[in-house]
């Protein structure tokens, strides 16, 4: 099922990006270059205390939405099987009707499947946003305390020396300005009408 790849690819990218941001880079990592700062957004998100309590949620919403989408597979899976074996024996009309009904039910399922997906896909991407919204006046505080003349992301850099990364210091930050975020799964917004 679709919802099981929302968690999963939360989890991936959550754990690819801390371990880029523990792996081993040379012995001798140049000079600081001054002004040169560099920020990794990812490892914001899956070191801080936001960032993993968002995380948590997500994976319980994923779990929560499985649960109710699971009976609908069972019956579904429960009833194809009862047409399957009582073929031969089930007049043809009543079995046309039954195959119909199924059909319409896994047609309803995947309905739903898709909707609760969207909800969460939506509810991810509106915490992010929040958390977005946090880091951006501390990044913004920490390049001109630091005197940055320019700020690099860090999936542009393959190694840099680790006194340029500013990342650690924002995420300190982020852990005292927004230590938690507590929401539900939320329904996506009607678009409008053109």
């Amino acid at each position: 099922m679709k919802l099981f790849a929302i968690g999963a690819f939360a989890i991936a990218s959550l754990a690819a990006s801390s371990a880029l941001a523990q792996s081993q880079g040379p012995a001798n990592p140049g000079p600081v270059i001054p002004g040169v700062c560099v920020y990794f957004n990812q490892q914001a998100l899956a070191q801080s205390t936001v960032g993993q309590a968002v995380q948590t949620r997500m994976e319980q919403l994923a779990q929560e939405v499985q649960g109710e989408i699971s009976p609908y597979a069972q019956q579904l899976q429960t009833e194809y099987q009862a047409l399957q074996t009582g073929a031969s024996t089930i007049p043809a009309d009543q079995l046309a009707q039954r195959r119909q009904a199924l059909q319409q039910r896994a047609q309803e399922a995947q309905q739903l499947e898709q909707t609760r997906d969207a909800e969460l896909r939506y509810t991810l991407g509106e915490q992010r946003k929040k958390i977005s919204e946090a880091i951006e006046p501390i990044l913004v505080a920490v390049y001109q305390e630091k005197g940055c003349g320019i700020l690099v992301d860090r999936e542009s850099v393959f190694i840099m020396n680790p006194a340029m990364d500013v990342t650690p210091l924002v995420i300190q930050r982020l852990n005292t300005a927004l230590p938690t975020l507590s929401f539900n799964r939320m329904p996506v917004p009607a678009q409008p009408q053109s």
